[in-house]
């Protein structure tokens, strides 16, 4: 498989070619088509399975990425749905050790996920907009 452009630049797998056309897929669709080979350019060095990722939206692969299992896909998710939340709330209601969930809590910093809140005085997590649009995606299907 392999990445390839149509004239107006937008990035297609090329899933079978013959002398004549090629069957291309969109990989923000999965619609796979017919088009003359003439349409398509070969994209060198653009490898096909960051080109299939391309079809996820930014925010959510950026969740992917930052979100080993259940436990830390919930954690956001639960930042999320409460608001800004209170450290000392997260410790308290979830089952996760204070290092556990303050290395979650860094990885959600670093990918831009969550930021530092204010909550009643206390140290505490706020969603950003990036995991809020992310999670909306997700929860959609």
């Amino acid at each position: 498989m392999r990445t390839v452009r149509d004239e107006s630049g937008d990035r297609y797998l090329l899933v079978k070619q013959s002398t004549e056309s090629s069957r291309v897929r969109d990989p923000a669709t999965g619609e796979e088509r017919y088009v003359d080979n003439d349409a398509i350019t070969p994209v060198d060095g653009a490898s096909p399975l960051e080109t299939a990722a391309a079809g996820v939206p930014p925010a959510v692969r950026r969740v992917l990425a930052a979100t080993h299992d259940d436990r830390s896909l919930g954690l956001l998710a639960e930042v999320v749905d409460r608001g800004p939340v209170a450290v000392r709330d997260l410790l308290s209601a979830y089952d996760l050790c204070e290092s556990d969930l303050h290395g979650l809590l860094a990885e959600f910093r670093a990918a831009g996920l969550i930021e530092e809140s204010g909550v009643g005085g206390e140290r505490g997590y706020a969603a950003t907009e990036t995991a809020t649009d992310a999670l909306s995606h997700l929860r959609r299907d």
